[in-house]
């Protein structure tokens, strides 16, 4: 979720919030007050967004698809619905457990769409997406597929990606003659380096706890593969008895052990600029984080952005079965269809402008990387060509996109989880009892 300011504030407000979406849903009132269809009965569809600034991209697709040729065959228009961002997840699960549900909604994919597929109100668009080009084709498949669950498609991209990426200080590394790492060895070293050096190797905003589980998330990837949390992410609880997350769990306690974040890691926020501001001013070399810490730095601190801030990928693990070009992170948002819409051509038909050139070029000009497979050759008009572009090949060449932890688990579960992964972080609990909390977690 977002709120929209220029300086990157929107994009972090983006990351905080989704945890706040996703445990807002729950299955109760879904099928207490069902409804025999959407809202579109009378030829117009209702889509739900989500009311920030960034949503003027949806506005003019709304726009082009009612005057298009495409609307007049399909018989149908949209009418657009701005819910404002804090009342966003609440309104929508309201809304649809009644009469006046959504046809066409804003979601996160993952465990925030969970009940309402177990409700029966999601069209699942797998067949649908297979078999029409524009939908098949147009799109990064590692978007298009994070966002479903049990191995089926729920949703169309229809905003920009959110990879979490290895963010390093240039003038620092360069200082210290450091090369950033592609390996875990790689990694520790640096990190020795730069304690002995007197510098806190990476910035971590503990105090807001999901920048920590960005760690757990690589971690278990690269250790065991994306294959260790599609368990988990597809309902069986037994996926985090995997020998791979409890050697992610010992690993993040040997890095704080070294002295990796610092003393103090657990009372600095990302949220209040803590994190960041100790990035930007030297006091950290090293930061892992959503994409959005580029605009994040624009905005506060444009000349560390556009002088001193690197990019690069989380490095691999000696003997894990992740490949280094595996992303984690929020891939993006989608439109999902309700079910029950007697209005399923017209919302077909208008989920296809998504993959359009238009539709991308006004994600570009809104600051965003299109989820589109035509996106690359529009990225010179990006505000910063060179980030946009590594960001997309990332995304392009990742074999697999894991959906962030806390988004893709039941709703019922994020929370507790965001509590053991704290304790982790500060030493209430040991790898062993991590482990043991997360498979008690239904």
């Amino acid at each position: 979720m977002e709120s929209t300011t220029a300086t990157g504030g929107r994009t972090f407000s983006r990351r905080w919030m989704l945890g706040a979406g996703a445990t807002a849903l729950v299955t109760a009132g879904l099928s207490a007050c069902g409804s025999s269809g959407g809202s579109g009965g009378s030829g117009t569809l209702t889509a739900f967004v989500y009311g920030d600034d960034a949503a003027k991209v949806q506005a003019s697709a709304v726009s082009r698809f009612n005057a298009s040729a495409a609307a007049r065959k399909a018989k149908g228009r949209v009418r657009l619905e701005k819910v404002p961002g804090a009342e966003y997840p609440a309104k929508l699960r309201t809304a649809m457990g009644s009469p006046a549900a959504p046809d066409i909604f804003f979601n996160w994919g993952g465990g925030s769409i969970k009940a309402y597929r177990d409700a029966g109100r999601l069209l699942d668009l797998t067949g649908v997406i297979a078999s029409d080009p524009v939908l098949k084709n147009g799109f990064l498949p590692s978007v298009l597929t994070a966002g479903g669950l049990g191995g089926r498609e729920y949703g169309i991209p229809m905003r920009g990606m959110q990879p979490v990426i290895l963010f390093y200080n240039k003038s620092l590394f360069a200082e210290h003659r450091l090369t950033p790492p592609t390996t875990w060895d790689q990694l520790l070293d640096v990190n020795s380096r730069l304690r002995k050096a007197g510098i806190t190797p990476f910035a971590l905003g503990g105090a807001d706890i999901w920048p920590e589980l960005m760690w757990l998330e690589y971690l278990v990837d690269r250790i065991g593969g994306p294959q260790v949390f599609d368990r988990v992410k597809n309902g069986d609880a037994a996926g985090w008895g995997d020998p791979a997350v409890l050697k992610a769990a010992r690993t993040v306690r040997e890095l704080i052990g070294s002295g990796a974040f610092g003393k103090g890691y657990s009372s600095v926020a990302y949220t209040n600029g803590g994190a960041p501001a100790m990035f930007a001013k030297g006091r950290a070399a090293m930061h892992l984080m959503g994409s959005w810490e580029y605009s994040t730095q624009l905005g506060k601190f444009p000349d560390f952005a556009r002088k001193h801030l690197g990019w690069t990928a989380f490095p691999t693990v000696e003997g894990g079965a992740g490949d280094i070009r595996n992303v984690v992170g929020n891939p993006t948002n989608y439109w999902s269809v309700n079910a029950r819409t007697s209005g399923k051509d017209a919302a077909l038909a208008f989920l296809r402008d998504c993959a359009s050139g238009r539709y991308a070029k006004d994600l570009i000009a809104n600051g965003d990387v299109p989820a589109t497979a035509n996106a690359e050759k529009l990225l010179d008009a990006s505000p910063d060509p060179d980030f946009a572009r590594f960001q997309y090949r990332m995304v392009q060449r990742a074999p697999a996109f894991t959906l962030s932890w806390d988004q893709a688990v039941d709703p019922d579960v994020s929370t507790p989880m965001l509590t053991e992964v704290n304790k982790l972080f500060v030493g209430k609990s040991s790898p062993e009892q991590f482990v043991s909390a997360l498979q008690g977690l239904k």
